[in-house]
C-alpha cells in the first residue's frame, strides 16, 4: 500500500493523512523525537527526515537536524537549538547557523532545473531553530524563525505549500537520486516507439526513490540492519546511497562496502562517487569508504584478506581453498579457518560499519568474521534476494548467520522500538523487471508448472506478499491452493504503458545450439540496426559456468559473421568489467549476477530443468531472467527443451498468474532432500546407480535378463518399491 505521500506524488492529490518519519542520525535523537511529537500534535503532514544527510556549501559541510517536506507546508529545515541564547552574540551565532543552512539548501536545490522558475527557486525555503521552551529573539533578527517546541506546529502550519509537480521534483532532489539517471544520452534514438525510445522513457521513470527505498537508504540503526528485496528492487542503489550518507555523516569512520560478484566494483564505484558529490560536493575518501570484494585477491584487497592480515594470519587464495574444500565451499572453508585462528583473541575492530550486497552468496562464517571485526554497536547492513542464492532455496536466519552468545541468545536481533530506525526492511517494488518477466522467473524458479511438481518454496508463504504479489484466490497456507499475481502497487506504471507482455518475455526453441546461436546473432544485429539499442544494452547469459568458454567462443563467431563484436566477461575483459561500449557482453551466470541490461538473451536454458542439483539449476534460470530491464529471450535447444517450452506456455496461458498448492513443512523438507546440492562423491554414486539401472532395463528389454532370475530378496524389494514407492518416514523428518 502506498503512503499518502506516494499517492500525492503519483496522482496529484493534495490530501495528506499523516506525518511520515524517516529515522536518520540527528545530533540529538531525544530532542528530534520531541520535535516529531510536537508536529504530530499539531497535525502537520508530510515527510520529516531526522538527521538528513549533510549538505555541502562552498567551503563547509552543513548538518541538518531535521528536514520536513510536504504538499501543505512546503520545505522546512530545522536546527535543534538546545539552551536559549543569553545575549546578542549568541543569538547572532544561531542566526548564522540558519543562514548557512539556507545557503546550502538554496545552492543544492538551485542546481536542478526542475526546481527553478526563471531566476528564482520554485520552492520557498523555511529555516527554523527549535528550543525546548518558548523564546523571544531580538527584534533586529528578521530572517529565519525561532520558537519553542510548543509553538513549532502552529508556526509550520502557516508556511506555504507546494503543488504536485514541484513536490515531485523536490523529492527527487532531496532523496539524492537525480544522479541515478544513467549518463547515457541515447543520442542515436530517432523513433520514440523503438526499443531505444522506450528505454529513454523507462530510465526517466526510475529516477525517484520510492517510499521503501528512501527509508532504507537513510535509516541506519545503532546496530545491524537487513534489507530484502527482489532482483531489481534497488538494493544496490540503496546500499550505495547509504554508504555515501554514512561517509558524509562520519568522515572519520572506516566503512566497507562489499559484495560477491567482482563486476560490482564498477557499479559501486560509479554510484558511491556520484552520491558523494551530491552529499559533500567532492569525491569520497576511498581510504575511509572502502569498496572491497568479499574475498579479495593478489591484485586487490578484500574483506577476508584484510581481516586475515589484521589478525596476523596468512590470507588464503582460491587455489588453496579449492584444494582443501572444493570449489563450491572454498570461501566458506578459508573463513572457517580464520574464525578458528581468531576465536581466542579479542581483535581490534577493523570497520566502524560494513555494508554487504549479495549476502545470499556469502557463507555464515563470513558474517561471523565481519561481526568479530566490526566495532560496537555492530553496524552491519546486509542486503539479499531470496532466490538469488544460486545453490539453495533460502537465506539463513540471523542465528545461523551470526551465531549466539554464551547464554544461547542470538547475537543479532532485528526488532526495533518506537522512534527507532527499522532493522528489517523489505523492498517490494521491482523497477528492473517487467511483471511478466518476474512472474515467469518465479514460475520457472520454483517449478510451479513443471511436470515434476514444485522444486522449492519459501519457508514462510507470507513472503509472497512482502515481495509484491497479491492473492487472487485461495490461501497462503501450507496444504492450501492459491492463485497469485503481481500487485499493481508493486509494478511501476511504465511497464504496462510502454511494453507489451507478449514482447516482454518470449521462449525460443531450437533443434541444436548452432541454430540457437545463429538466431541470437541475427536478433542482436536487428536490435542494433533497427531497434536503436546499443551494444552495451545487450547481455547474453550462459547458465553453465563450466562450459561458458567453449560456448562463448561459438557465440562470438556467430556474432562476427554479422559484423558484431562480442566478448566473454572476465576472460577477454577484466574480472571487474562486464560491459564494453563497442562489444556485446557474454557472461556466465556468476559473472552476470548483480548486473542488468535492457535486452537479455538467456541461452541453453534447458540446462536448468534437468539434473540432480535442480534447485541450483532453477535458481540459475531465475537469476538469468531477472537480469533483464525490459526484454528477455529464453532460448533452449535439444530434446528436453520441450519441457521448458511447456512451462513457459503454462504461465502465459494463465495470464502470468501463479497457481499452485502451498507445500507443508514436511513437503518442503522432502523437496530439499530430493533436489539439494550434492557432493562430487554423491553425484558419482548417483551416476553409477543410474547407469547400472539403465543397463538393467536394457537387458530386460532385449530379453537378455529375466526378472524371475533375480535373487528372491531383490525381486521382493523391487516389487515393493513399484507398488508402494519410496518410504516417507525419513523425508518427514527432514
Amino acid at each position: 500500500m502506498k503512503t499518502p505521500l506516494e499517492w500525492l506524488i503519483r496522482y496529484g492529490s493534495r490530501t495528506m493523512e499523516a506525518l511520515e518519519v524517516v529515522y536518520g542520525e540527528p545530533r540529538d535523537r531525544t530532542v528530534a523525537l520531541n520535535l516529531v511529537r510536537a508536529l504530530r500534535t499539531a497535525a502537520v503532514d508530510g515527510t520529516i527526515y531526522l538527521g538528513y544527510p549533510v549538505l555541502a556549501s562552498a567551503d563547509e559541510r552543513v548538518p541538518v537536524d531535521a528536514l520536513l517536506v510536504g504538499a501543505q507546508h512546503g520545505l522546512v529545515a530545522f536546527q535543534l537549538g538546545g539552551a536559549e541564547p543569553h545575549n546578542r552574540e549568541e543569538w547572532d551565532a544561531r542566526k548564522s547557523e540558519q543562514d548557512r543552512l539556507y545557503a546550502a539548501l538554496e545552492s543544492n536545490l538551485g542546481r536542478h532545473d526542475s526546481l527553478r522558475q526563471g531566476r528564482r527557486l520554485a520552492v520557498t525555503i523555511e529555516t527554523v531553530t527549535v528550543f525546548p521552551s518558548r523564546v523571544a529573539p531580538p527584534k533586529e533578527i528578521t530572517e529565519g524563525h525561532f520558537c519553542g517546541l510548543d509553538d513549532v506546529g502552529l508556526l509550520v502550519s502557516g508556511f506555504p505549500g507546494l503543488d504536485a509537480t514541484v513536490l515531485r521534483a523536490l523529492q527527487a532532489a532531496l532523496q539524492r537520486v537525480t544522479t541515478i539517471k544513467p549518463p547515457k544520452k541515447r543520442a542515436g534514438v530517432r523513433t520514440a516507439s523503438s526499443r531505444g525510445g522506450v528505454l529513454k522513457e523507462i530510465e526517466k521513470g526510475i529516477a525517484n526513490l520510492d517510499h521503501w527505498q528512501k527509508r532504507a537508504a537513510i535509516e541506519t540503526p545503532d546496530g545491524p540492519q537487513r534489507i530484502r528485496g527482489l532482483a531489481g528492487s534497488g538494493k544496490t542503489i540503496v546500499l550505495a546511497l547509504k554508504a555515501a550518507y554514512l561517509h558524509a555523516q562520519h568522515p572519520d569512520w572506516t566503512i566497507a562496502v562489499t559484495f560477491h560478484t567482482r563486476s560490482l566494483y564498477q557499479q559501486f564505484e560509479d554510484l558511491v562517487t556520484r552520491f558523494s558529490f551530491e552529499h559533500i560536493g567532492d569525491k569520497p575518501d576511498f581510504e575511509r569508504l572502502r569498496l572491497m570484494h568479499a574475498w579479495g585477491g593478489s591484485d586487490r584487497d578484500g574483506v577476508y584478506t584484510t581481516l586475515a592480515r589484521a589478525s596476523g594470519a596468512t590470507p588464503r587464495d582460491f587455489l588453496y581453498g579449492r584444494s582443501m574444500y572444493g570449489s563450491d565451499s572454498a570461501f566458506q572453508g578459508v573463513c572457517r579457518e580464520l574464525l578458528a585462528v581468531t576465536a581466542t583473541s579479542n581483535p581490534t575492530p577493523t570497520f566502524d560499519a560494513i555494508l554487504i550486497d549479495e549476502a545470499q552468496d556469502l557463507p555464515p562464517e563470513f558474517f561471523q568474521l565481519v561481526y568479530r571485526f566490526t566495532a560496537d554497536p555492530k553496524r552491519i547492513i546486509w542486503a539479499y534476494d531470496e532466490l538469488q542464492k544460486l545453490s539453495e532455496a533460502a537465506m539463513p536466519s540471523t542465528r545461523e548467520l551470526f551465531g549466539t552468545d554464551e547464554r544461547g541468545n542470538d547475537l543479532v536481533n532485528l526488532s526495533a522500538g518506537d522512534g527507532e530506525a527499522r532493522r528489517d526492511i523489505i523492498l517490494p517494488v521491482c523497477y528492473r523487471n517487467s511483471p511478466w518477466a518476474l512472474a515467469t522467473a518465479h514460475s520457472l524458479g520454483f517449478g510451479l508448472y513443471s511436470s515434476q511438481g514444485l522444486v522449492q518454496h519459501f519457508d514462510e508463504p507470507s513472503l509472497w506478499r512482502e515481495i509484491g504479489y497479491r492473492v487472487v484466490s485461495g490461501e497462503l497456507e501450507g496444504g492450501k491452493h492459491v492463485t497469485l499475481e503481481r500487485d499493481p502497487e508493486s509494478t511501476p506504471d511504465y511497464f504496462p504503458r510502454l511494453i507489451t507482455r507478449d514482447d516482454a518475455v518470449t521462449l525460443e526453441e531450437f533443434a541444436n545450439p548452432e541454430e540457437q546461436d545463429n538466431w541470437v546473432a541475427t536478433q542482436i544485429t536487428a536490435n542494433l540496426s533497427n531497434d536503436e539499442l546499443e551494444r552495451d544494452d545487450v547481455l547474453i547469459v550462459l547458465p553453465n559456468a563450466y562450459t561458458s568458454k567453449s560456448r562463448a567462443q561459438a557465440i562470438i563467431q556467430a556474432l562476427a559473421r554479422h559484423g558484431v563484436a562480442g566478448h566473454l566477461a572476465g576472460v577477454t575483459t577484466s574480472r571487474d568489467e562486464i560491459f564494453r561500449k563497442n562489444s556485446v557482453a557474454i557472461a556466465h551466470i556468476y559473472r552476470a549476477k548483480g548486473n542488468e541490461a535492457p535486452m537479455v538473451y538467456v541461452l541453453d536454458s534447458q540446462y536448468a530443468i534437468q539434473g540432480p542439483d535442480l534447485i541450483t539449476r532453477r535458481n540459475t534460470l531465475f537469476t538469468a531472467i531477472t537480469r533483464s530491464r525490459a526484454w528477455v529471450r529464453i532460448c533452449c535447444s535439444g530434446p528436453i527443451a520441450a519441457q521448458l517450452r511447456d512451462e513457459v506456455a503454462s504461465i502465459k496461458s494463465k495470464a502470468f498468474q501463479l497457481k499452485f498448492k502451498v507445500p507443508t513443512p514436511a513437503e518442503l523438507g522432502k523437496m530439499r532432500k530430493i533436489h539439494r546440492d550434492r557432493t562430487q562423491v554423491e553425484l558419482a554414486s548417483i551416476k553409477r546407480a543410474t547407469d547400472g539401472l539403465k543397463d538393467f532395463l536394457k537387458a530386460i528389454e532385449r530379453e537378455e535378463l529375466d526378472i524371475e532370475t533375480l535373487p528372491p530378496e531383490m525381486r521382493t524389494k523391487l516389487a515393493r518399491l513399484l507398488r508402494e514407492g519410496p518410504r516417507e518416514e525419513d523425508d518427514d523428518q527432514s
